[in-house]
């Protein structure tokens, strides 16, 4: 009887969970306002794959590095407009909301060289973001990254939870809600 008990609590604990996570993400959409309407979050959050990319000093690494943290992957080349017009603004919410619980991570994608990239966010004003490179388009691969920009938010547990494609105004107050939300510190 015990058990019966157990597995009915069990259960029950599941469903509450799935209907509060609906409830957060239904909660987050109504928040989409803007660029953000562009947002999908995920009836469920999906797996990343562990591919490598390269951070500094061209060490291999992986989206795990980031465990732990709600974070902001975006896939970006240095011939891309649209990502010219969208740095800036993902470094201004790197610059308020990042920290222990929130991370930008830039990752760029495809043939990059260090100095262009360094050059380009010089040219839009970026000092704040991480120089990462996936110069076999490895990982964009795997993540089905078919055009740039792409932003991919992962939760804590290092899942996919959200994507939105194409550039975006990152420090839009409807941005900068959402990851509030996110993270627990409110809007």
């Amino acid at each position: 009887m015990r058990w019966f008990r157990f597995a009915v609590l069990y259960t029950c604990l599941c469903l509450t969970a799935n209907v509060a996570a609906a409830a957060d993400t239904a909660a987050l959409e109504a928040m989409r306002e803007g660029d953000m309407r562009k947002l999908n979050f995920h009836s469920e959050p999906e797996a990343v794959p562990e591919v490598t990319f390269l951070g500094d000093g061209d060490a291999e690494m992986g989206l795990d590095a980031f465990a732990g943290k709600y974070v902001l992957v975006n896939f970006w080349a240095t011939w891309c407009a649209p990502c010219r017009e969208e740095m800036p603004s993902l470094s201004a919410l790197q610059a308020e909301l990042g920290g222990e619980a929130f991370e930008v991570v830039t990752i760029a994608t495809g043939r990059n060289p260090p100095a262009g990239m360094r050059r380009f966010f010089d040219e839009v004003g970026v000092d704040n973001l991480p120089l990462y490179r996936d110069p076999k388009q490895q990982l964009a691969r795997q993540m089905a990254v078919l055009a740039l920009p792409i932003s991919v938010v992962l939760d804590p547990e290092g899942r996919e939870i959200a994507r939105l494609q194409g550039d975006a105004d990152w420090s839009s107050d409807s941005a900068k809600a959402i990851f509030r939300a996110l993270i627990g510190g409110g809007s």
